[in-house]
């Protein structure tokens, strides 16, 4: 089992073949925040952009969203995502964790969409968006 400190920063990542979402949070992990997106289509320069990202940020742990099918089994997209994850926990020295990310981008457009964002203005946010989605919810399933 994988331990992330209690203390300091975490970040959260939507991982995607074309963007990568990244999101931060406070330093007590209580709340999250969108902080960019990485074009994830050069692989290798999105895990050196990544955790150069993570190290400029202090980040003591990461939060990777695992896109699972609705009835919880892994496709294509949670196989990328898996591969990404082992490459970005080889690259980096804090502890890369997992969580079940069904439905964020649904959540981070829906958000978007409320805040008064067209479509065209969504596209360049939802990842990082969807990111804070996760590493929020992965906070607040870990303080309950």
């Amino acid at each position: 089992m994988i331990v992330v400190p209690d203390a300091g920063r975490l970040a959260g990542i939507d991982p995607g073949s074309v963007r990568i979402g990244v999101a931060i949070s406070d330093s007590d992990q209580t709340v999250a925040t969108p902080l960019e997106v990485v074009d994830a289509r050069d692989r290798e320069a999105a895990i050196r952009n990544l955790a150069s990202i993570l190290d400029e940020w202090e980040v003591v742990g990461v939060v990777v969203g695992d896109p699972r099918n609705m009835d919880g089994s892994s496709g294509a997209a949670a196989k990328h995502a898996a591969a990404f994850r082992k490459r970005l926990a080889a690259t980096i020295r804090v502890p890369v964790v997992t969580y079940d990310e069904r439905l964020t981008t649904v959540s981070a457009h829906r958000a978007l969409e409320a805040a008064g964002l067209d479509s065209r203005q969504r596209a360049g946010v939802v990842d990082m968006v969807a990111a804070q989605v996760i590493l929020q919810s992965w906070m607040d399933q870990k303080r309950t």
